[in-house]
């Protein structure tokens, strides 16, 4: 038996497929072209100096954090002194257990020029005191490393930096006496060379973002140098 199936919709979807065309495929037109050309343009124009801005901003608002962040310790270590009763080791030099490490502080001196203000950290050396001689880069390093929670990597030398990429800062010593100064540079705000290679900042305070550390007055400066050359 012959059965008539009659279905509307197979034959409406019939009727689509047969009425149905491609579309025109279009592209940009020449000026259409143009034109997003001069807006991307525009949008470059404007942008790429925003976001140097906020890199130049961002690069200065590390080196203000690390200063904040190392002036605080240096107070909190001077307080820890002074709470403990201004402790001193064998050879009376003043010193004070600061989170576990030995840490050894000015002597008062009233005769010196500047003068020095008793109670603040020098190194993790004895004889590192500026009362008794010069300090080196090396009592520097030690002041940042005792002094900051996880400190960032520290470099003694330009060449250390051009050779290891993981160091962030750079550090350095003037001075002597009551007058030394610890440096402590932002890398990427140093100077490169033709060949990309970091080049040694000089003067100190003149190139790329750094604070110093005083320590015959606990004296910490920062440093900003936007534009770098």
């Amino acid at each position: 038996m012959i059965k008539n199936i009659f279905h509307p919709s197979i034959i409406l979807n019939s009727r689509l497929q047969t009425g149905l065309r491609a579309p025109k495929q279009t592209g940009f037109t020449l000026i259409e072209l143009v034109i997003v050309v001069v807006i991307l343009g525009f949008l470059a124009a404007t942008a790429i100096p925003k976001f140097v801005d906020l890199t130049e901003q961002a690069k200065q608002a590390n080196i203000e954090g690390m200063a904040g962040g190392f002036a605080t310790g240096v107070s909190l270590a001077r307080s820890q002194w002074e709470a403990e009763a201004r402790p001193k080791d064998t050879n009376n030099i003043n010193m004070v257990n600061y989170d576990g490490t030995i840490v050894y502080l000015t002597s008062e001196d009233r005769t010196s020029s500047p003068t020095i203000s008793p109670g603040y950290i020098v190194g993790t050396n004895s004889g590192a005191g500026i009362n008794a001689k010069t300090m080196a880069i090396a009592d520097c390093i030690s002041v940042w490393n005792s002094l900051l929670q996880q400190p960032p990597s520290l470099a003694s030398s330009v060449a250390d930096i051009n050779a290891d990429g993981g160091f962030r800062y750079l550090a350095n010593v003037t001075g002597s006496g009551s007058s030394t100064l610890c440096h402590y540079h932002l890398k990427e705000t140093l100077s490169r060379n033709s060949t990309g290679a970091y080049i040694a900042p000089s003067p100190l305070t003149e190139v790329g973002n750094s604070f110093t550390y005083q320590p015959a007055n606990s004296s910490v400066i920062i440093y900003i140098n936007d534009k770098q050359p």
